[in-house]
Order: structure tokens, then sequence, then C-alpha cells
């Protein structure tokens, strides 16, 4: 049944690439005209590189599928595999793809523009500030909470340690080889690969903890933090063809790579559906409308996704006609992680037999059941059932349980990490350019946006505040969490309304971004209105007042998107 289920979502993905990816190209975003990319007319070095498809698709591909697409599946397959199932395969091809692949063309056309920037030229330069600075909240939010996910992983997988940072080595080499000595990049990025799992293997048997260099245990994952952003900071300074295109090229491999085993393993292994179709209600249990269309944010559509487009991918896009294959074609590979996250949760999990649970601790033979016995343990649980299910799913094809539960652990571990450049190098783009509209010419030198940028994540990361629910101390960055997947959802519909905006001016048809938006702005308001409601009912109100916050800014929004509407079928008349 599973096996099944994954062949019937990908041949659909795959279907919705040539005809309904191929007509939205054509007919609404004009991928097929002849125009001279800003990697070209821009070209620095640094930020414009034109860039072989094939390495751009695996930067974009890997910046997009971070931690998200594999938790937010992980705990919506709560409410049983057909909901989630559905959501990720039709928000994908509908939703997903047509926003990252409208965000990537406007930009391109655009000079490399950002989707914020972009929101000055069809709404106006108030929308622009307004939008700016949603984003920039945004994406700090995200710094902060992708360092602290790492950092405990690095923690709890030590066996993890090794094999990630060697893979940033062995990228650099790969970027010299690339650009400088002019080698074609697939067999050194296919060696890259292999010395990455040897380094598995290695690390399986020699992990690394921190504590052996003198860090105290207690603060290994302080520690951690610090090293990220560190780390993430001196990435999104350096060129792109350095280390951001080198790793991501690598990444892509090894997610192609994890995808195929894990596809593989429902194949070899055939589990059976081991959760109930669809499940309402339970114990704690938030109402699957609207909260699914948040949970799963990253795997189906997510705002985020629009701002790699136009931030990072756009500057690097060779020629427009490759614009489909990044940005349709990228998120098509998004759905795919997700599908098989989901697939791991409801099949995957029923494989795995004793284990360990983030949130329930020893349990004796793991079920669907038993993992998603209350929507806290769902909750507490996050991605335990991507690696624990398909951690099984690979011993399916023959891999020992701790090597497969350290890929897996890998594959999540490198695709946050790669989130997290990617991440402050847009960070960088979205403070210089709120200093070029507020007049502030020092924010647009690269090293002070990335302090800007960094900085205030860290304080986010390492804050921390009496939490008003539980009465426990917590970092601000888990604090502020809960809101993310509405304010995620709440840019991705604002983004739409640019897009519509934008090709609407061009005479364009848009109602493939209209109605998604539609959709997307109601979940987002019906998000934040229950979120509300539970941050009242718990006396929550740091996060009362920032959702509150967050909802009547995605109002003032629309109802300069209604305006800049009417202006334009006013020029149409």
């Amino acid at each position: 049944m599973a096996a099944v289920l994954a062949l019937v979502c990908l041949g659909a993905f795959a279907v919705a690439f040539v005809t309904y990816g191929r007509w939205v190209g054509r007919r609404v975003y004009g991928d097929d005209e002849a125009l001279v990319t800003p990697a070209h007319t821009r070209s620095d070095g640094r930020d414009y590189v034109p860039t072989p498809l094939p390495i751009l698709f695996g930067h974009h591909f890997t910046s997009i599928a971070g931690a998200a697409p594999i938790i937010g599946p992980c705990v919506a397959a709560y409410w049983g595999w057909l909901p989630a199932l559905l959501w990720v395969v039709l928000g994908t091809v509908f939703i997903g793809a047509v926003h990252d692949f409208g965000a990537l063309v406007a930009s391109v056309r655009e000079e490399g523009r950002s989707v914020a920037d972009l929101a000055a030229g069809v709404l106006g330069p108030r929308a622009r500030t307004l939008f700016l600075s949603f984003v920039l909240v945004l994406t700090w939010v995200v710094l902060a909470v992708f360092a602290m996910a790492i950092a405990g992983l690095f923690v709890s997988q030590p066996s993890s340690v090794l094999p990630i940072h060697v893979q940033i080595v062995v990228a650099l080499v790969v970027g010299w080889l690339v650009y400088r000595r002019g080698v074609r990049p697939l067999v050194p990025s296919l060696v890259a690969l292999a010395v990455l799992y040897a380094f598995v293997g290695i690390g399986v048997r020699v992990p690394l903890r921190l504590e052996s260099l003198g860090v105290p245990a207690a603060a290994a994952e302080q520690a951690w933090i610090a090293i990220l952003l560190l780390y993430a900071a001196v990435a999104s300074v350096l060129p792109v063809w350095v280390l951001l295109q080198p790793r991501d090229y690598v990444n892509s491999h090894q997610l192609l790579v994890g995808l195929g085993l894990l596809y593989a393993g429902l194949v070899v292994g055939r589990p059976p559906i081991d959760a109930p179709a669809v499940r309402l209600g339970g114990e704690g249990a938030p109402d699957l409308f609207p909260l699914l269309f948040v949970t799963i944010a990253c795997g189906a559509i997510s705002g985020f996704h629009g701002l790699v487009a136009s931030g990072t991918s756009s500057k690097q896009l060779d020629r427009l006609s490759h614009a489909r294959a990044v940005g349709y074609g990228g998120m098509l590979g998004e759905g795919s992680l997700a599908l098989a996250s989901t697939l791991a949760a409801v099949a995957g999990i029923g494989l795995v037999g004793a284990c360990q649970l983030p949130g329930q601790g020893a349990v004796a033979d793991l079920s669907w059941s038993v993992y998603y016995d209350s929507w806290a343990h769902a909750s507490a649980n996050k991605a335990a059932a991507f690696v624990l299910g398909g951690g099984a799913l690979l011993q399916q094809v023959g891999l020992s349980a701790e090597l497969s539960r350290t890929l897996m652990a890998v594959l999540v571990i490198a695709f946050a990490s790669t989130t997290l450049d990617t991440a402050t190098r847009i960070q960088r783009f979205i403070v210089a350019e709120l200093g070029e509209a507020v007049g502030v010419r020092w924010l647009t030198n690269r090293f002070a946006a990335t302090a800007v940028a960094v900085v205030p994540a860290a304080l986010l990361a390492y804050a921390r505040a009496t939490d008003p629910v539980t009465g426990a101390s917590r970092q601000v960055g888990w604090m502020l969490w809960p809101v993310f997947g509405a304010s995620n959802q709440a840019l991705a519909a604002l983004t739409l309304l640019v897009l519509a905006l934008y090709f609407a001016a061009r005479r364009r048809p848009v109602w493939p971004l209209l109605l998604p938006m539609a959709f997307v702005a109601l979940v987002t308001v019906a998000a934040l209105l229950s979120r509300l409601r539970t941050f009242f009912a718990q006396g929550n109100w740091p996060l009362l007042a920032l959702a509150s916050l967050l909802l009547a800014l995605v109002l003032w929004m629309f109802v300069e998107g209604v305006g800049a509407w009417r202006r334009l079928r006013h020029v149409d008349a």
C-alpha cells in the first residue's frame, strides 16, 4: 500500500512538471522569451554568477529542502495519512511550485531584486518597507531556531558531527576544481559524496563531542550555536562558487540518494500503512483546518522559498529557460521529500521496534498509535518519525540499524545547515534593501548587513524567558516558533499577491496565482485567529501580541493589494 501510494504521488509530480508547469511557464511567466539574465548583466563573481543548471538546481533544491518539509509531515501525520498526502501533492503542484517558479522569474526580470523589493513596484514604497520588515523578523526567527535545532542534533547524534564538517572541506575542493581548474562538476561532486558517506561510517565508530575539547556537557549546545552562526556569517560573504554552490550540489546528490534508498525500502519492505486514513480530534489536538495547512508548510507551500528564489537563485540563473527546472522542479523535489517523510511516519514507523522518543522516552515497540497517542507527543517528537521510520526503511535494503539512523540524521542536519547559510545570505540582502529603503547607507555594506543578520538571531537563540504557559525557562527563539508556520504562509500569500499584480500588469492570465493566493490567505488568517484564541486562553501575552501584530500586518498588506489592483483595473479601462 505504501509503495503504491509513493509511485502514484511521484507519477503525479512528473506529469505536473511536463504539463501544468510548462503551461504556467509559457502562458503566465513567459519563460520562453529571450532575456539576458542578471547573472550576466550584473556579474560580480560573488553574488551574481552565471551557473550551470545542475549546480543551480542543487543549490535551490537543498536551500529550500531544509528540516521543515521533514518535521511538518511527521507532526501532521497525527491527522492520518490521507490529509497529509493530499496537501503535499496538491499543494506542491498547484501552489508551492507555481509560487517558487513565479518568484524566480519575476526577480530575474527585475535584475535579481527580491520579492520584498518588487513589492515597491506593484504596491508602493510603504508596502516595500512593511514587507522587508516582515521578512527581516521572520528570517531572524528562522536563523535562531535552525541554529538551535542543528546544535541539538549535534549533541544528541555525535556520530553526525564528523561527516557534516568533512562535507564543508570537500565542498571547498569541489568549488576550486570547477571554477578555477575548469573541471566538469559531476565527477568531483560524486567523489565528494563518496567521501561524505565514508565519513558517515567513520562517524558511527568515532562520534565527536565538544566535551572532548574541554567544553562542559551543559554548555555544548550553546557552543554549537555560536559555531554555527559564525560559520553562516562567513559563508554568507564568500563568493557563491567557493562554498554555497558546491556544497549544495553535493547535498543534492545526497538527497537524491537518500530519497532513492527510502523509496527502495518502501518497495522492498512493502510495509503496511500503520495509520488511519483520517483522524479527527484526540487528546489536546487542534482542528485539522487550518492547522494541517500551516504544519505542513515547506512541503507544500512556503513563503521562505520565494526569498530563496528571488534572493540567491535569481542571481545565478544562466538562462530564463532554466527557471522551470529550478523553480517548479525544485519544489517538486521538496514535495518528494515531504512525501517520503509522511510515508516514514505512517508506514516505516511500524518497522522500528524498541527505541527512544524525545517526548516519550523509552518505547518497547513503536507503532503509529504509540507515537501519535496525543498531540503533545506528536509535537514534541518532531522529526523522530523520519529518522526512526526512515532508518527502518533503509534497513530493508540491507543497511545496519546504527548506520541507517546516522544517515537519516546526517540528511536532516545537512539540509538544515544549507538552509541556515542560505538564509543568512538572504538576510544580508534584505538588510541591505531595507537600509536603502529607509536611507541608512551603512546597512548596504555586506559586512555590516551580515552582522545585523546574525547578531539578533544569536540573541534570540541565547536569550531565555519564562514561558507564560509552563512557567519554565525557555530560549526565546523556541518560544516564538509557534507562530512561524502561520507567518511563513502569510509571506507566501503576500508573495502570490505581488506576483499576481506584477504579471497582471504585463497582461498575463493570473488566475493560477490568484486562486492559490486566496486559499493561502484564508488559511493564514484562520490559523492566526486560532493561535490568538489559544494564546489568550493560555495567558501567553507575548505571543498574543506578536500574532496580533502579524495578523494586522497581513490584513494591511492585502488592503494595499486591493488598492493596487483597483488602480491597475482603472488603467486598463
